[in-house]
C-alpha cells in the first residue's frame, strides 16, 4: 500500500456561498476553515492546500452569543509609543463586519505560509449581493 498525495494539477476547486444571517460566528468560522482547508474531501492532505473557494454574504448580521459584543476586543498597534487601540466587537461590526469574520477564519487555519494561502480563497461581503456570480457558487448548509 502507498499513501496517496494529491498534486496541485489533480485539486479540483469549488466555490460556495454562505449566508451569514443568523449564524453564530465561531460555529460559522470553524465550518468555513474546515471547507478552505478541504477536510470536506476524501482526498485531504494536511500538508497541501486542497480546499475550495467560500463567499460570505450578508456579514453584518452575524450574531455572538453572550455579552462579547460589549466584552470582547480587537487589539492593533500602531508600533509608536502608547499606539494601541482597542476597538469593541459592536463597533468593529458596525465599521467592518468583514474583518470580524476573516479574524476568526484565521484562527482557525495554520500558522504557516499554507495558512495566508488558504485565507486568500475567503471573500466576505457585508451586504447580500456579491461580484463572484461567474463562478456560479454552489449554497453550503451549515
Amino acid at each position: 500500500m502507498r499513501t496517496y498525495t494529491p498534486k496541485a494539477e489533480d485539486i479540483q476547486r469549488e466555490w460556495f456561498v454562505i449566508d451569514a444571517s443568523g449564524q453564530t460566528l465561531g460555529r460559522l468560522a470553524s465550518q468555513i476553515s474546515s471547507v478552505l482547508r478541504g477536510k470536506h474531501k476524501p482526498t485531504y492532505a494536511p500538508h497541501v492546500d486542497c480546499g475550495d473557494f467560500v463567499v460570505v454574504v450578508n456579514a453584518h448580521k452575524i450574531r455572538v452569543t453572550g455579552r462579547k459584543l460589549d466584552q470582547k476586543f480587537y487589539y492593533r498597534h500602531s508600533g509608536y509609543p502608547s499606539g494601541l487601540t482597542a476597538v469593541s466587537l459592536r463597533d468593529q461590526l458596525d465599521r467592518h463586519p468583514d474583518r470580524v469574520i476573516r479574524l476568526a477564519v484565521r484562527g482557525m487555519l495554520p500558522k504557516n505560509r499554507l495558512g495566508r494561502q488558504m485565507i486568500k480563497k475567503l471573500k466576505i461581503y457585508a451586504a447580500p449581493d456579491h461580484p463572484h456570480e461567474a463562478q456560479q457558487p454552489k449554497p453550503l448548509q451549515l
